[in-house]
């Protein structure tokens, strides 16, 4: 982002501008949330159809099973079908589960941490463990690092994902390294999406520790912008074939397809993997919500149906990030104050600005009515080192809130980033 090369006393105009545009943002007294990547309603209401959906009394799953008892610990095999192709992992080695795959992940880790994974010679409560967490990354993902005290090492993320220069060197040559998280299509914050050669480059790579696992977060495996699906090599099967079959986590769920509060989590992996999952999974419950598992059978039909599910999904969300490009570009081009990732698919976009400036941005922001989460969750302990990203939830808000959201952000922007030039003298050396 170089800083256009402006005079001093252009940069005070452009200074006084953003402070007068900032001013009446805040007689607006607005109230505006763009802090997580929620649903929103008219999303919500696609699935409409799923709540209203009558079982006629006939609760009885494919292989027989009444599906109002207990059992069926690894999930209907019907809806397995369904999701197989989606997350691309075999029927017999995906287990459905309720509705939040977070939760399936926090109880990986606490198996993990109690009973050796399959290959490992000891338990992670037993030894000094850290995970690889790209950045910028999903909050929550570090989050569970830091509740189980597992610690953060992060490497940046390429055009196609990880440096996987800086991956491969870690993994081989520190044994604590147990765990990496990865979100391989439409990466939460930045919408990268893993190419090829990583997916390869990650199922082949050494690990010094015993049990090195990735936990393989396809969150956004059918959320697409664009028309012409973007497709992401299968890790699982990659992982098999470089005799690594045990390394990959393999998790999704419905929750942003049907319904965030009722949607179906999953989790796939290797045969060994899978057991060793079930068994301990066993001691916590007796069998998911097969009624709801039986329901999303029902509504989505097949794996086609699930994309033609999308589809009406894309249309509310399209133009969302649509009028985030229009109102930054507008707003921003040409003024050397910040980046912003132009995602295909995925919930967010990654804002980068100036060194030294996110926090200043949120902190405007806020105080102008328009929330924004933390400047920093994008980094382990929300810590962002150069204090630059900012994430952006467009599809909550209606069309209009977010275009008055965004457009105050960008004014927000600049406000900081022109006061921090001009009180710099304008040069990067003393930015």
């Amino acid at each position: 982002m170089p800083a256009p090369d402006l005079t001093a006393d252009e940069l005070r105009d452009q200074l006084e501008q953003a402070r007068h545009e900032y001013g009446e943002l805040l007689e607006r007294g607005l109230s505006l949330d763009l802090t997580r990547g929620k649903p929103s309603p008219a999303q919500l209401d696609l699935a409409a159809g799923l709540l209203a959906l009558s079982l006629d009394e006939d609760y009885t799953a494919a292989d027989g099973s009444d599906c109002r008892n207990y059992g069926g610990l690894q999930g209907l095999p019907e809806l397995r079908t369904i999701f197989s192709e989606i997350l691309q992992v075999p029927v017999p080695q995906l287990v459905a589960a309720d509705n939040s795959s977070l939760a399936l992940m926090h109880d990986c880790i606490v198996h993990a941490m109690l009973s050796p994974l399959p290959g490992a010679e000891g338990r992670w409560v037993d030894e000094a463990v850290a995970f690889v967490c790209p950045v910028p990354g999903y909050d929550r993902h570090f989050t569970l690092c830091e509740r189980f005290g597992i610690e953060m090492i992060p490497v940046p993320m390429t055009a196609g994902g990880p440096d996987m220069d800086a991956v491969e060197d870690l993994v081989r040559r520190d044994r604590r390294i147990k765990g990496m998280w990865c979100v391989p299509k439409h990466s939460n914050p930045d919408g990268t999406c893993y190419s090829d050669e990583t997916v390869a480059r990650l199922a082949a790579m050494e690990a010094a520790a015993d049990g090195f696992r990735i936990f393989w977060d396809n969150a956004y495996a059918v959320h697409d912008l664009v028309d012409q699906l973007v497709e992401v090599g299968d890790l699982l099967a990659a992982c098999a074939e470089t005799g690594h079959a045990d390394r990959a986590f393999v998790f999704g769920s419905t929750s942003k397809v049907t319904l965030a509060g009722a949607g179906v989590a999953f989790f796939g992996s290797s045969p060994a993997n899978v057991a060793w999952f079930l068994e301990h999974d066993a001691i916590r419950t007796i069998g998911p919500d097969k009624l709801n598992q039986l329901r999303h059978v029902r509504f989505l039909g097949d794996a086609q149906g699930v994309y033609d599910h999308m589809a009406g999904h894309r249309k509310l969300v399209g133009p969302k990030f649509a009028a985030v490009e229009r109102i930054l570009s507008e707003q921003l081009n040409g003024t050397g104050l910040a980046t912003w990732s132009r995602p295909q698919g995925g919930y967010f976009v990654s804002l980068v600005v100036d060194a030294g400036c996110a926090r200043a941005v949120v902190q405007k922001a806020a105080e102008a009515g328009i929330a924004l989460t933390p400047a920093g969750a994008t980094h382990p302990h929300g810590v962002d080192p150069e204090d630059r990203y900012i994430r952006i939830a467009p599809t909550f808000p209606g069309q209009e809130d977010l275009e008055t959201a965004i457009g105050g952000l960008a004014t927000c922007v600049r406000l900081v980033g022109w006061g921090r030039r001009r009180h710099s003298g304008g040069t990067e050396e003393a930015r």
